[in-house]
Order: structure tokens, then C-alpha cells, then sequence
């Protein structure tokens, strides 16, 4: 026998996790292509809203400037996105590892911020420096989950779709969500990013009221969740979706 789909994916639209938060973007554009809609939600609610990202995106296109047009790039969204803080650290694209250095910076800044939630890429994703960004933000928030009051982890989709089990309603915001993926020029250069942003927005209202026309998916895991290794949650998750024993 096997659960039925709502274990698996959510029905209903869930409300916005606690603020302050604290996103981590592998690369400048990740941020706003994964969760732009809900950061948009976030803003006009008055939510404080954190953003690192990560790499330099040095290997996502050809031009000799390509870092700093990037950056160029990523300051602009975060000013239409009401970003209250942008950190931009640089690491080497395509070479993300989640080693003692960057997971100590990690921790330090989510001390530093004190975050309700902190958002990261699903473990899922496709490139490697999104899942890389996964499991570092993951072992930092194991290093801080002593804390009295420790950031709920929510996990957000990039380029696929990962496991779920919240849904944001960004139909209000999906217009200008498709306005401020514009500004990433460089990287639509290399791909008809907004395009397939917008069609997995779509394809996430599958299981939502008809008035949802588009929504961003999330995964909300519990505190206790950080007892386990990325490893061991990942596989606890795909376990729902096999034959029950």
C-alpha cells in the first residue's frame, strides 16, 4: 500500500514563515528564480529579509566581466526585492563544497542575524553548487540548533522540482516576480530562465484551488530534523514515497 498524495504535496497554501529571514543563493539569481515571489510577500508585509549569495558566477557565461556585471546585476534585484542586507562572498562557481571554513561563516552570520527562518536550495537540485549549498547551510544550522531559539530550515526550489511540503501563493506577485527576472540580462543570455521559472511556478498549483494561478514550493523541516544528516533526511524523505512496509 502506498500513501496517498497528500503526503507527498500539500493542498492548501501555507502563511509566511517567521522573519527575520535569512536566504542563501548559490549563485546572484537563484534567490529571486527560486523564492522571488515569496520574498515579494515578504517585503510588502513589512518582513526583513537577508540575502547571501554565494559564488561569484564566474562560469555562467563568457564575458571578462561576468563577476562583476553579476554583482552589478544581484544589487539591483535586491533593492526591488527589499532586501535589508546583501552579502556577497564570492566562493568559486562551480566549486561550492560545504568545507569547516564556509560552514563556520555560515553559523556566524546566522548567529549574527538571529533569523526566524532560514531558507537554502532543496538538496535535490541539479547543479552542484545548489546542493553543496544545501548541505553547508545545513551543517552550520546543526552547529546553532543549541540556541534557545533556533531559525526554522525551509528549503526552496531553484531549477527543478524538489519534495514539498508547503506551497506560497505568488499570484499577486508573479508579474512583478517576471519584472525583476529581466534584470538578470547575463544570465538570460544563456537560457530562457524566466520561461521555465514561470512554467514550475505554474506546474506547482497542480494541487491548489483554481484561484492559485502560480505558486513557489518549500520544504519546512522540523527542528528535530537537524539531528539527521542531509544523507539520512534526504532518503527519509523519499521513503514516503515507496510502498509502505
Amino acid at each position: 500500500m502506498f500513501n496517498q498524495e497528500d503526503t507527498l504535496i500539500p493542498f492548501n497554501v501555507s502563511q509566511l514563515p517567521p522573519a527575520p529571514w535569512l536566504v542563501f543563493a548559490p549563485h546572484a539569481d537563484d534567490e529571486t528564480f527560486g523564492m522571488g515571489g515569496t520574498i515579494l510577500k515578504a517585503k510588502e508585509r513589512d518582513l526583513e529579509t537577508n540575502l547571501v549569495v554565494l559564488t561569484d558566477g564566474s562560469k555562467g557565461g563568457e564575458a571578462d566581466d561576468l563577476v562583476e556585471v553579476r554583482e552589478s546585476e544581484v544589487r539591483k534585484v535586491a533593492q526591488s526585492l527589499g532586501i535589508a542586507s546583501l552579502h556577497t562572498w564570492s566562493e568559486p562557481d562551480r566549486s561550492l563544497e560545504p568545507d569547516d571554513q564556509i560552514i563556520t561563516r555560515v553559523s556566524n552570520l546566522i548567529l549574527k542575524i538571529s533569523p526566524g527562518t532560514v531558507f537554502f536550495p532543496g538538496p535535490l537540485e541539479i547543479h552542484p553548487d545548489h546542493r553543496a549549498a544545501a548541505a553547508l547551510v545545513w551543517k552550520a544550522l546543526q552547529r546553532v540548533k543549541v540556541s534557545e531559539e533556533p531559525p526554522i530550515p525551509i528549503s526552496y526550489e531553484i531549477s527543478v522540482q524538489n519534495p514539498i511540503n508547503m506551497l506560497i501563493d505568488i499570484t499577486q506577485q508573479i508579474d512583478e516576480k517576471k519584472k525583476i527576472m529581466r534584470s538578470y540580462v547575463s544570465q538570460n543570455q544563456e537560457n530562457n530562465y524566466p520561461e521555465l521559472v514561470v512554467a514550475l511556478d505554474k506546474g506547482r498549483t497542480f494541487s491548489l484551488p483554481q484561484e492559485v494561478k502560480f505558486a513557489e514550493g518549500f520544504f519546512k523541516y522540523e527542528k528535530i530534523d537537524l539531528g539527521l544528516s542531509i544523507r539520512d533526511m534526504i532518503h527519509s524523505v523519499i521513503d514516503l514515497y515507496a510502498e509502505k512496509v
